[in-house]
């Protein structure tokens, strides 16, 4: 049963009232209650029959119903108040929407932040109102709301559109509209239609947390302007992502686009690379029409996601299949490589003549038989990730019995089928055929490869969330030198660190930086050399030039100490006349490394006014933006982004990665063919942007940060991992001036190292009780291999098997978690070690424990599952007082839980930890709950 939600009153109103509701024909007021009124022919279903409410000053009805002056005078409460009056009359009408205890209103009108610095105040004003009251509010400069299956259609729009199972969320009502009657003609439907407009209070997030939980909506399209709430959407949508296909259209992909949808909504300039990022981060699908928006959609909703990018093309013509084989390859897919084996099987059913290759032409009198049987051959080839099939209209052709003969494989379970029926009239009723088949089918075959491509890219993004990262080892981090160096630096007030001082942060997150040491003297820096073997490399240490190279700082290939001597006194007399003396703070030595087979790489990270932190990564150098002189203006690295085409979006990433999200950013990268074609193992630099993320997420002092080189190097060892060293970093903090709350934050929360703590069970054992991380999957599949069935039962309520527990699916959901929604604590125990044994013990799960927020309200559900070897030693009330403790860090207002009655123990527990407790008769279950 679905939970009940704030937005309730939005969606499922069983009251409506219509604020401004009038006679006048064409008018807003008018069309909305002629809408809501329909509903009573339409759907007699509809929650809110004979509770819609005309709300006009002076007349006594409108529109046959009866109206009251003030909303205060309706009869009843109001769930939705659509209000249809202009924006000067928004602060009496909100507060007296507020003084009614009106759950929800929709504000229509335009007029607000659109118009500047007086627009916003008001919306601010509105807003206080609102949620002073317990208000929601969508809008305004909306279009509303609709729901065909419930009959509700509290919009201005002209057309009800059909019950369906796409969910439709616009930012513009008037594409909204057009896209409603467009849905008229095609007989496309909708289980949910949201004109947002500007989003003052109900945003993407919430909207989308709504829609992924509602059983009627099987897919969600957002048709997207400006995302105000970065990190509530990315929350929002990697949670529903798992679950249900999500495609976006951002408009704004132009500088010039971005402005004209600022003039529109007073949308915020943001930066499309990053964008992208971020969608992709979110396992969002982004396309670039409103033909795409809605294809896609339903493509996802049909069809199975493909393994990889191998296409294979089913054909009776030549020509269509290379205008599909172009757009395939040219937009990243391949052509799918067909085994021997299908080889022979197609030469045993096709024309002497077919193609004997990918794609596979048939020639011109393929019939419905040879369209089947070489499908089923396909289909059963592991090479093939998906599958096209193209029809022209021919004078041998049947396109009916073809499009009957495809039927049956329209439910492939492991790749994706799609047709293209070229032609008009001829082949619509085959089209019609597949369609109905749920087998998607398009006029063109480019088209039908833009949507397979468009399938592989989403696949792609998915399995970055699904996949089992391995640890990124995070252990032996010495944040508290970190600190201290940047503490340091603060107190200067600088904002610069030198060359020395960024080294030693890189080294405190374990990431590998080629040997250095720092001479202060002539005599040292000769010493220095001498003791690593000539040549080597100075550079300048100081904490104000970023571009060192270009003033002379970096001397390479020195190769005696005489020349190392002279080279410093140089060195020391060029940094005194252009900075100062004070800000020389001598040079740092370094080995030249042999660069024969080196593979140097770009990695840095920039600040985004909306997602904080960004990560990039290339073999390409992107230096910080600085002055003439090297100092640098790092004031808007989203301009600098979108200003330097060097920028590509797919070297750019959002801390903090996994494991495996490193190994997609590096595929992404240019570089990544020239290191696969070296047979490179980069399981190390996986591991060492794990790190660099970390760093960045972590450290929030930290504006920007550049390693140039970042060395691949060829392993130690015949089969071990390509070696990683960084040559030179600098490191950029925010203004000491600022607060530590005032710091811009990564726009996905890391991991909250803050919670672990070790705890002591009654027999005295010792664990780590700490968040869970995404690496824990294959500890939490042994944890569920030692729960009894009655554990499961009173903790899930009902039976799961050990495979329905332990599968990938499952288990990658709980440990993959989103620490700004839910925290979920687990209890980690090793084994003392045995002193005759060589390894460490292997850690193992004692119990599992968490709390998630409920969307849109201060509420948190939790849930204590314990091992059933381990009970009773103390863990229920540790990790219950952990979780308290947290929820109230965390700004939780109240903890809630069901417990089944039969569990006597939770309950207890729950009654001595303070939690209040009621039985529900009608559910059979005692409900809990704690004030924070």
């Amino acid at each position: 049963m679905q939970k009940p939600s704030p937005l309730d009153a939005l969606f499922t109103p069983h009251s409506v009232a219509v604020i401004g509701a009038s006679d006048k024909p064409r008018s807003v007021g008018r069309t909305i209650l002629s809408n809501l009124l329909a509903a009573v022919a339409r759907e007699p279903s509809a929650p809110f029959l004979n509770a819609v409410y005309p709300v006009h000053p002076t007349q006594p009805d409108v529109l046959g119903v009866k109206a009251f002056p003030k909303i205060s005078d309706v009869p009843i409460a109001v769930d939705l108040a659509v209000i249809a009056t202009p924006a000067s009359t928004m602060r009496e009408v909100i507060r007296e929407c507020a003084a009614a205890h009106v759950k929800c209103a929709i504000v229509i009108a335009a007029g607000f932040r659109e118009i500047g610095v007086e627009g916003m105040q008001l919306e601010q004003e509105i807003l206080e109102i609102a949620k002073t009251a317990g208000m929601r509010l969508l809008g305004p400069n909306c279009l509303g709301v609709i729901r065909p299956q419930f009959g509700l259609n509290a919009t201005f729009a002209a057309t009800m559109p059909r019950a369906g199972e796409i969910a439709f969320v616009s930012q513009s009502g008037a594409l909204g509209t057009a896209v409603l009657d467009w849905s008229i003609r095609e007989n496309f439907g909708f289980s949910a239609f949201v004109s947002v407009g500007s989003m003052l209070d109900i945003g993407w997030d919430e909207l989308i947390d709504f829609l992924g939980k509602d059983a009627r909506t099987e897919s969600i399209v957002l048709y997207m302007e400006s995302l105000d709430k970065a990190h509530a959407f990315l929350s929002a949508a990697r949670q529903v992502a798992l679950d249900k296909p999500m495609v976006v259209l951002k408009a704004g992909r132009s500088p010039q686009g971005a402005q004209v949808a600022h003039l529109h909504t007073g949308a915020i300039m943001e930066c499309d690379a990053v964008l992208d990022a971020a969608f992709r981060r979110a396992g969002v699908l982004r396309v670039d029409s409103v033909s795409d928006l809605f294809e896609m959609a339903q493509v996802l909703a049909k069809q199975p996601r493909p393994r990889g990018p191998r296409l294979a093309i089913l054909t009776n013509a030549g020509g269509p299949a290379v205008l599909a084989t172009d757009a395939l390859v040219s937009n990243g897919g391949a052509l799918a490589e067909l085994s021997a084996e299908s080889l022979a099987q197609l030469d045993e059913i096709l024309p002497l003549h077919w193609s004997h290759t990918n794609p596979i032409d048939m020639l011109g009198d393929a019939g419905p038989a040879e369209y089947a049987r070489a499908l089923d051959i396909v289909s059963h080839d592991a090479n093939a990730d998906g599958i096209l099939v193209i029809l022209t209209p021919q004078a041998m052709t049947d396109p009916t019995a073809s499009a009957e003969a495809l039927k049956p494989f329209a439910q492939i379970r492991t790749k994706p089928l799609l047709a293209s029926w070229m032609g008009g009239a001829e082949v619509e009723i085959g089209a019609n055929i597949l369609r109905a088949a749920a087998i998607p089918v398009f006029p063109y075959p480019d088209r039908a490869v833009r949507m397979f491509n468009n399938l592989v890219r989403y696949a792609e993004n998915l399995r970055a969330l699904y996949e089992t990262p391995v640890s990124p080892l995070l252990e032996n981090i010495d944040r508290a030198r970190v600190r201290e160096l940047i503490d340091a630096a603060r107190r200067d007030g600088r904002t610069i660190l030198t060359e020395e001082e960024s080294r030693q942060i890189l080294i405190a997150y374990n990431i590998p930086f080629i040997e250095t040491r720092l001479a202060m003297s002539a005599a040292q820096s000769s010493k220095f050399s001498d003791e690593f073997g000539y040549p080597v490399v100075m550079k300048i240490n100081t904490d104000k030039l970023i571009r060192k190279t270009e003033y002379g700082g970096v001397l390479l290939n020195l190769t005696s100490a005489n020349n190392v001597r002279t080279t410093f006194r140089a060195v020391k007399n060029t940094v005194t006349k252009l900075l100062g003396a004070d800000k020389f703070h001598g040079v740092q030595i370094q080995p030249m490394l042999d660069m024969e087979h080196a593979h140097p790489l770009h990695l840095g990270s920039v600040l985004d006014p909306q997602f904080g932190p960004v990560l990039l990564l290339d073999a390409e150098k992107r230096p910080l933006p600085a002055d003439a002189r090297g100092i640098p203006v790092l004031l808007d690295a989203t301009a600098a982004l979108e200003q330097d085409s060097r920028y590509r979006d797919d070297a750019l990433a959002l801390p903090p990665l996994t494991t495996t999200l490193a190994r997609r950013m590096i595929e992404r990268t240019r570089v990544f063919r020239v290191l696969r074609e070296a047979k490179l193992d980069l399981s190390f630099l996986e591991q060492v942007l794990a790190r660099f993320s970390a760093l960045v997420s972590e450290q929030l002092w930290i504006k920007a940060v550049e390693i140039h080189p970042l060395m691949v190097l060829p392993p130690s060892s015949e089969n071990g991992p390509a070696n990683v060293l960084a040559l030179d970093a600098r490191i950029l903090l925010h203004d000491p001036a600022m607060s530590e709350q005032s710091l811009p934050r990564p726009a996905i929360r890391p991991y909250p190292l803050q919670y672990e703590t070790t705890i002591t069970l009654r027999d005295g054992a010792t664990a780590l009780l700490r968040p869970i991380r995404p690496d824990d999957e294959l500890l939490l599949v042994s944890f569920h291999e030692k729960l009894s069935e009655q554990s499961i039962y009173l903790r899930y309520f009902h039976a799961l098997n050990l495979s329905q527990r332990i599968s990938h699916e499952r288990l990658a959901r709980v440990a993959s978690i989103d620490y700004a929604r839910e925290i979920t604590l687990v209890v980690e125990h090793r084994a003392p070690s045995d002193p005759a044994q060589t390894n460490a013990s292997s850690p193992e799960l004692f119990a599992v424990a968490r709390f998630t927020r409920r969307s849109g309200t201060g509420d948190a559900e939790f849930a204590v599952l314990i091992r059933d070897d381990v009970q009773r030693q103390g863990l229920g009330t540790i990790l219950l007082t952990k979780l308290i403790e947290i929820a109230r860090t965390e700004g939780i207002a109240r903890l809630l839980g069901e417990i089944l009655p039969e569990n006597i123990g939770m309950k207890r527990l729950a009654e001595k930890m303070g939690f209040t407790l009621a039985y529900d008769i009608e559910q059979a279950i005692t409900r809990v709950e704690l004030s924070l």
